[in-house]
Formats: structure tokens, C-alpha cells, sequence
């Protein structure tokens, strides 16, 4: 039998965590249709929320790791949905913050939890999540790093 690499391991370990966020992403996705909204959105809502319900942009974006521009599109959408409101902060001010009116803020706690994730997650050990997590974090601070 031939024994793998470190680099083939780590290919098939990447392919692996791609395949989770994948499948996850899908699972949040069918849970979310019944809101009418896509994940992004509701990460969005979630994050203007979490931030006291207003907060900018730039502030969102560095949230939920996506480009200012990104964010910036999204709110446009977001507004004519009535779900966020974008409010100057002066006059003379091109800075914008995003604000939730009341349908956003009820959609950001409606959508706030995952039962689909929970059970999905629920397979896992509170040992196995955590050194998931602990592992995980790692990448993260490496891939920071890079």
C-alpha cells in the first residue's frame, strides 16, 4: 500500500473542509428560503445587529469578511427591500451607516439560529467540536498570517 504524502493529505483535507462549507452553505440556504432571503443577506442583518444595529459599511464588511464595495451593493438591494436603511452621518459626509428598520431586525432574529446546522452539527461530541474549532482557529491565524 502506498503510503500518502503530506502534500496529498493536505489536498484531501482541503477538499474535505470545502465539501462541509459547501454542503452547509446549502443546508442554511434551504432553511433560509422560507424568510425569502440568501445567506448573505441574513449574515448581513445578523452582523448590522450584533454591531447595535448600525454600523458602516466598511465596519459590516470587515464583519463578515467580504469587499467594501460588496457590502455596499448588498445594502442597496437591502434597502429597497425595506430590511436596512442607509443614513448619512453629515451632510457634507459621503460615509453611510447602515441602519435596520423593523422588518430587518425581525428578520435578523428570525433567521438568527439554524436548526438545520444544529442538526447537522448535533453528530459531533462536545470534544470533537471543540478540537474542530481548536483546530480550525489555527488555520485561520496562519492563513492571517499569510
Amino acid at each position: 500500500m502506498k503510503k500518502e504524502t503530506i502534500s496529498e493529505l493536505n489536498f484531501n483535507l482541503v477538499l474535505l473542509l470545502n465539501k462541509v462549507n459547501h454542503s452547509l452553505l446549502l443546508a442554511r440556504q434551504r432553511e433560509l428560503r422560507q424568510y425569502l432571503i440568501p445567506v448573505r443577506q441574513a449574515h448581513i442583518l445578523r452582523t448590522i445587529k450584533a454591531l447595535g444595529s448600525k454600523a458602516t459599511a466598511y465596519e459590516v464588511a470587515e464583519q463578515v469578511e467580504r469587499a467594501v464595495g460588496v457590502v455596499s451593493k448588498q445594502a442597496v438591494c437591502m434597502e429597497k427591500e425595506g430590511l436596512i436603511k442607509r443614513v448619512k452621518n453629515t451632510p457634507k459626509s459621503n460615509l453611510l451607516t447602515l441602519e435596520l428598520t423593523k422588518k430587518g431586525l425581525d428578520l435578523a432574529e428570525a433567521s438568527r439560529y439554524s436548526k438545520s446546522i444544529d442538526a447537522i452539527l448535533s453528530c459531533l461530541t462536545s470534544e470533537e467540536r471543540r478540537q474542530i474549532e481548536l483546530g480550525l482557529s489555527k488555520i485561520v491565524k496562519k492563513l492571517e498570517k499569510h
